[in-house]
């Protein structure tokens, strides 16, 4: 079974950039539309952005600042984000846009000075 492994968190500062990754353990994502998708405490987990063949949809709040893309196997799903914010402070996690696969572990970005 396919099994998800996000990497690429880290501390960085206000207005700095990070790029996430996805990838799959046990299997392959280019047969999958992916998404990306972030969490903080107490909250549920937000759908950020979405690639769906060569379309790509994102949330008003991170539209113009993140950038979702996938390598040319379609087997890495990336998550470029720009410009970051203290309240883009989450652990981030990617998934189908229909949150079919099972989750992976996140990884988590920390926006602090």
């Amino acid at each position: 079974q396919v099994r998800l492994v996000e990497s690429g968190g880290s501390l960085v500062q206000p207005g700095g950039s990070l790029r996430l990754s996805c990838a799959a353990s046990g299997g392959s994502l280019s047969a999958y539309n992916m998404a990306w998708y972030r969490q903080t405490p107490g909250m549920q987990r937000d759908l950020l952005a979405a690639i769906i063949g060569r379309y790509t949809d994102y949330k008003d709040y991170v539209k113009g600042r993140f950038t979702i893309s996938r390598d040319n196997t379609g087997n890495t799903v990336y998550l470029q984000m720009n410009s970051l914010k203290p309240n883009d402070t989450a652990v981030y996690y990617c998934n189908t846009p229909t949150r079919m696969l099972p989750w992976g572990q996140g990884t988590q970005v920390t926006v602090s000075s």
